[in-house]
């Protein structure tokens, strides 16, 4: 017994240990283990022109995808030498690598899923390079597209804007058998549909009692996505039109061809906006530099 009492005050110590190291050289992507709770790793990206009081983008991949994978597809180690923000790169544990969306663990604020581990990540992250809280944002495709709804969702006191290509709302994966990573192919067939008032209850019922600011949100969609069905990016808009208590049947502004030729944007209130993409297939392309103006990086 106290073999197994020092065997675990020792693992207790390389954990910690683990945890406080920095990222070993800046401008390299770099792996921190232990923020649990689950075994989703993390990696970082610390760029070499590191801004005072940093922001953070998370970056969030697809299913097949990692951390890595991410990393090196996406523009954001580029925009992070550039911006001078700090990059995380969740990496799922699943087999098949999607993010788990679906099990109640995740879709409950500190309810100790995988949208819990990606949250202590962002506070490792902000304690150990003074990051600036206030400039915390999320984005992610396809299953990481999901998971940034949910994030979005469990943790609205953490990220301060969230962009979304090809997701579907969050919660509309839940299974109600409370599978962990379970895939369901009624809500990716389009057929999961409610009101902006039921979808916006579902983010409420995610963190009961919070009543503080919520996350800005861009949702990018593809008219031709056979694999998460364009009928989920209306009701992405109809849950975060309703989360803001804006009306969905009578946005703001509609603007065709922006910001580019067969898109549309359609923005239903300062804080909501979603682009559908003509033509555009699973998934829609990362508009880095507009990702930059949206989350306010660039002007």
């Amino acid at each position: 017994m106290r073999l197994l009492s020092l065997l675990a005050g020792y693992l207790s110590v390389a954990s910690a240990t683990t945890l406080g190291k920095r990222a070993p050289t800046p401008g390299q992507l770099s792996q921190v283990t232990g923020v649990g709770p689950t075994n989703a790793g993390f990696y970082i990206y610390v760029p070499k022109k590191l801004a005072a009081s940093p922001g953070i983008v998370v970056a969030v991949h697809y299913c097949t995808g990692t951390g890595q994978a991410y990393y090196n597809n996406s523009p954001y180690k580029t925009l992070a030498e550039q911006y001078g923000f700090i990059a995380i790169y969740p990496s799922s544990p699943h087999s098949g690598t999607c993010w788990d969306v679906s099990s109640k663990k995740t879709l409950t604020h500190e309810g100790g899923g995988d949208s819990n581990t990606i949250a202590n990540m962002v506070k490792w992250t902000i304690k150990e390079y003074k990051a600036d809280a206030s400039k915390v944002f999320v984005t992610g495709s396809s299953s990481g597209a999901m998971m940034t709804n949910v994030l979005a969702a469990t943790y609205p006191d953490v990220f301060a804007a969230g962009i979304v290509y090809s997701g579907v709302p969050a919660g509309c994966f839940m299974s109600q058998s409370g599978g962990v990573d379970a895939w369901n192919s009624t809500c990716a067939n389009g057929q999961s549909t409610a009101t902006p008032q039921k979808w916006a209850q579902v983010v409420f019922d995610m963190y009961p009692g919070y009543n503080g600011t919520r996350p800005r949100m861009q949702i990018y969609h593809g008219s031709a996505d056979t694999t998460l069905r364009p009928q989920n990016y209306q009701e992405t808009m109809k849950q975060w039109a309703g989360v803001f208590g804006y009306d969905y049947n009578k946005p703001e502004s509609t603007k065709q061809n922006d910001p580019q030729s067969g898109y549309t944007r359609t923005i239903y209130g300062p804080r909501v906006q979603g682009i559908y993409a003509q033509g555009v297939g699973h998934s829609v392309n990362i508009r880095g530099n507009d990702d930059m103006k949206f989350f306010g990086f660039a002007a």
